[in-house]
């Protein structure tokens, strides 16, 4: 299960970005947020950790 922190995460509406974005990438991915701690948590997808990480830049939010 990938697990990245994104430091720039902070809010529903990074929340609803970041769950278009992993979405799109990979539709079978299910996403878990600790928003306070800034991690995401991604179960059940079809893609490796790099490419949802390079979803995740794409989409605004490097993981760190």
């Amino acid at each position: 299960m990938p697990e990245f922190t994104l430091p720039d995460m902070s809010c529903g509406h990074c929340v609803a970005a970041i769950t278009q974005a992993v979405s799109a990438a990979d539709p079978l991915a299910q996403l878990q947020f600790d928003l306070p701690q800034h991690r995401l948590k991604i179960e059940g997808g079809q893609l490796d950790e790099a490419a949802l990480a390079a979803a995740l830049r794409e989409a605004g939010y490097p993981p760190a």
